[in-house]
């Protein structure tokens, strides 16, 4: 399916670009997580989205091959750095000032150099996640195993997500490290607004919206 998804996916109309990646164990752990994979996608709207989910081929193969899914729309709040040479996110004018969920992809490309430093410290640096009763949902996604990573994270709101990445000592020491160390090639960091929920996740709709 990761393989011959490209084909169908290439000549979606309002479909600006999209993304096929795998995941990590549990845990931050970059060993493969073989059930279970996402989709990232740009669309020039909801209408195009849509028909895609309501009609598209490749969508029903997928579910017809799956226990479970689960379809996240979102609005970027925020984004900087780069994704394979450019930031493919686009800031929306459109941001509900009374919905407070936030979702976060970062996303690097390790230098090759620093590989087992950073795996090394990646658990470490995710154990403050645990005691975070703000976060909803994260996972460790990524195009290229080990070296391409990425992490998506729902969070009930924003001072649950700034609690994490700037008053936990572990994160505070990840940022400090890459910095110092240089641990990545290219790096991005994207903020957006979840708007609408689809299907379950472990038996239900993590954000029910």
């Amino acid at each position: 399916m990761m393989q011959f998804s490209h084909r169908s996916l290439s000549t979606v109309q309002g479909l600006q670009q999209y993304k096929l990646m795998g995941s990590g164990k549990d845990g931050f752990d970059p060993f493969p997580d073989w059930s279970v994979y996402g989709l990232l996608q740009i669309w020039d709207n909801d209408k195009y989205a849509n028909t895609f989910f309501a009609k598209s081929d490749l969508i029903k193969l997928c579910l017809k091959k799956s226990s479970e899914s689960w379809t996240l729309y979102l609005k970027n709040i925020k984004s900087h750095g780069e994704w394979n040479g450019k930031n493919p996110f686009e800031k929306s004018d459109f941001v509900d000032s009374n919905n407070p969920y936030i979702a976060v992809i970062t996303r690097a490309t390790i230098r090759r150099k620093h590989f087992f430093k950073f795996w090394r410290y990646v658990p470490t640096s995710q154990q403050p996640l645990a005691k975070n009763k703000g976060l909803i949902y994260t996972k460790g996604i990524g195009e290229v195993p080990f070296l391409q990573m990425a992490t998506f994270s729902l969070w009930r709101d924003m001072e649950s997500l700034m609690d994490f990445a700037y008053n936990s000592e572990e994160h505070k020491i990840a940022i400090q490290k890459t910095r110092k160390l240089d641990w990545y090639r290219e790096e991005l960091f994207s903020r957006f607004q979840p708007y609408k929920s689809v299907g379950t996740w472990n038996g239900k709709n993590p954000l029910p919206l």
